[in-house]
């Protein structure tokens, strides 16, 4: 693992939701912390209503977790576009974070621990 980031299981239940609706609810999440940057939770892919997920061409890469892949929030209110990411290839130092994906907190998008 590189130094500066730190995978481990999330303490508890937690749940995304999106535009009012529950996306999905985990006690197998896990939190990432990264030096400089506030932690985040990444879900279990199989936790999550994948139904209102778009897949999107937008990709990022991290040079410390590899390349991202994006997907865009559907709620009845509006789409939360790129809103989802995760690293379906990470690198071998961040390996654990294969499968899990991440929400971009903002108005609309709530990430909490219950």
């Amino acid at each position: 693992m590189t130094n500066d980031i730190t995978i481990r299981p999330a303490e508890g239940t937690w749940v995304i939701r999106a535009g009012g609706a529950v996306l999905g609810e985990s006690s197998k999440a896990l939190e990432l912390t990264e030096e400089g940057y506030p932690f985040v939770i990444y879900f279990p892919r199989e936790d999550i209503g994948m139904a209102f997920l778009d897949r999107s061409d937008t990709t990022t890469t991290c040079p410390k977790k590899g390349v991202a892949n994006y997907y865009s929030i559907m709620s009845k209110s509006q789409t939360y576009i790129d809103a989802v990411w995760t690293y379906e290839n990470p690198k071998d130092e961040v390996a654990e974070i294969k499968g899990y994906l991440a929400f971009h907190v903002q108005d609309g998008i709530a990430v909490e621990q219950l």
